[in-house]
């Protein structure tokens, strides 16, 4: 064979060759875009980035929870006459949770929240009042373990999404608790940013990172079940003129992965 010859053929398997790998990318890519981001190793995706799959939609809902664009989108207005949150099928125990999560906009002026001290209790001014701020708000979070008391909060408050507000607020709770479940950083971006939350629950501890900043920091929550569901909150409603009358759940979410931890599953 000559040396043109040659050439020819060892173009062509070149460019055969490069085609491959570029019909290969195509398709990883396309599969990951389907199935709403890639998992990180040892994480199961629990939200296939097409339809809810997996996840319990509230009885009557009306089409409020969906997917837009691979992404998991609620208005905040379930048509559901009980439980409006989105609840996973499954139960876990010991696990890691990733999750993306953003606020898609903040139409409802909340009047009433709270200037939270690091202890977890709120300010008071001179007179003993508490100190109220009036600021846009949207209002959802992740519930751990079947039970909305143990949750991430997600909203525009000061002190910062990932929150357990149901413990904090809690008169019987005790002071060192209170403190625990109150984030130790604002790691918030600007409304209308995707943030992602990690949430490691082991045993009765939870930790939560807020785009990589340690938030909760193994909060031992003495009565937090050993097991339960997931689920994405409602929050949010309006009065017969239409106008809402508190914080909605004006959320998207994407990328939902989980990595269980010990034996049980």
């Amino acid at each position: 064979m000559g040396t043109s010859a040659i050439r020819r053929v060892l173009t062509g398997r070149f460019a055969m060759s490069r085609l491959r790998r570029v019909l290969v990318a195509s398709f990883v890519l396309s599969a990951s875009v389907a199935r709403g981001g890639e998992a990180d190793e040892g994480f199961t995706p629990l939200f296939n980035g097409r339809d809810l799959t997996g996840w319990t939609i509230p009885e009557g809902d009306g089409g409020h929870w969906k997917v837009v664009d691979g992404a998991i989108d609620y208005d905040a207005g379930s048509e559901a006459k009980g439980d409006k949150n989105l609840w996973t099928e499954r139960e876990f125990g010991d696990f890691v949770l990733k999750v993306d999560w953003r606020i898609k906009e903040t139409p409802f002026v909340n009047k009433g929240i709270p200037y939270i001290l690091p202890d977890g209790t709120h300010a008071k001014d001179v007179t003993g009042k508490e100190l109220r701020l009036a600021l846009p708000d949207s209002d959802s979070g992740v519930f751990l373990r079947g039970d909305g008391k143990y949750q991430a909060n997600i909203w525009c408050w000061p002190i910062g999404s990932g929150e357990m507000y149901g413990l904090r607020t809690d008169p019987s709770t005790l002071p060192e608790l209170r403190a625990a479940v109150t984030p130790k950083h604002q790691a918030d971006k600007p409304v209308g940013e995707w943030n992602t939350f990690e949430i490691t629950v082991k045993g009765k501890a939870v930790t939560t990172k807020l785009n990589g900043v340690v938030v909760i920091d193994g909060a031992e929550i003495p009565d937090l079940p050993a097991r339960g569901r997931l689920a994405l909150q409602h929050h949010g409603a309006k009065n017969s003129a239409g106008e809402w009358t508190g914080p909605p759940s004006l959320v998207q979410f994407r990328n939902i992965a989980i990595r269980e931890l010990g034996a049980a599953k």
